[in-house]
């Protein structure tokens, strides 16, 4: 039984810092690795199978390191991430993620151009996992498919399935859901109680601050989690209150961008009009800009 870590920057620069979130700061270790593993794939697990751990570090969550992946065995590609939104691009991303394992897999060969030999080889099988703790999946488990982003072209080949998939197993860790992975798993049962202690501090009226540090303690005293909490209190407090603070600048910037992008788009149609000749009244009722707006085209 072994395990070592691979870690490289897929293009990135090197000198760039690089942080844990809390998911993977208590899951990459070979010990909480391969607790996942046992519950996941218990007919075909072996504790005496090699883990070796992929960091690409170019599929990133605002700069923090959310994903877990690592080759079992030398057989098998596990990518975990975790989510506390569903994301329903997850499929590509998975799917850039992926690319950049495989490519990093490919350097142990000294035939530099082992793509091009005549003799098929063999990679390890990859599989596409996601824990999700948040308000917004009703479901115990979720499937996504790369196949459902597809654009529907019209044209089909004489095979009546997609030329490209990629399938996602997102999985409910919610309370009271998939009982089975949580008490099979003690790390994971343990994270996804801490996640939703935290979430039901804030719903009472707790700044996010105190509704994590609340959850520490809470958790702590319940023996959740206890020994990694204890170590670990003040990194776990800081990366989660950091992340999520992230999420919440990231979703204003967005929809301030949406904005943008709605008046930008209101904009080139009353340029249009203007252009085809339509008096401003009618290019008021159709975008609702202003007068000086449309002067202004």
């Amino acid at each position: 039984m072994a395990s070592k870590d691979v870690n490289f920057e897929a293009g990135f620069d090197a000198n760039r810092k690089y942080k844990d979130s809390v998911f993977t700061l208590l899951f990459g270790n070979d010990k909480a690795a391969r607790e996942v593993i046992r519950t996941l794939f218990s007919k075909g697990y072996n504790p005496d199978m090699d883990i070796v751990f992929m960091t690409a570090k170019n599929v990133l969550k605002n700069g923090r390191l959310n994903d877990l992946s690592f080759i079992l065995d030398d057989k098998l590609v596990v990518l975990i991430e975790h989510q506390s939104t569903i994301n329903d691009n997850m499929p590509l991303r998975m799917l850039l993620y992926i690319v950049l394992i495989y490519e990093e897999y490919l350097k142990r060969f000294r035939d530099k151009g082992i793509l091009y030999t005549k003799n098929m080889f063999t990679i390890p099988e990859p599989v596409f996992i996601v824990f999700h703790v948040g308000d917004d999946m009703p479901e115990e488990k979720r499937v996504l498919r790369l196949s459902d982003m597809f654009a529907k072209s019209g044209l089909r080949t004489p095979v009546s399935v997609a030329s490209l998939e990629l399938v996602v197993i997102v999985y409910n860790m919610n309370k009271g859901h998939n009982p089975d992975i949580a008490q099979n798993s003690p790390l994971l049962g343990g994270y996804a109680t801490f996640i939703f202690m935290v979430q039901e501090n804030q719903k009472n009226g707790m700044c996010r601050e105190d509704a994590i540090q609340k959850a520490v303690l809470d958790c702590i005293n319940q023996n959740v989690l206890k020994e990694f909490l204890e170590q670990h209190r003040g990194e776990v407090v800081s990366m989660l209150l950091e992340e999520w603070n992230l999420d919440d600048a990231i979703a204003v910037a967005k929809r301030d961008g949406e904005v943008w992008g709605e008046v930008r788009g209101k904009r080139q149609v009353a340029k249009t009009m203007k252009d085809k000749g339509k008096s401003i009244d009618e290019i008021i009722e159709m975008t609702g800009l202003t007068v000086d707006d449309i002067l202004r085209l």
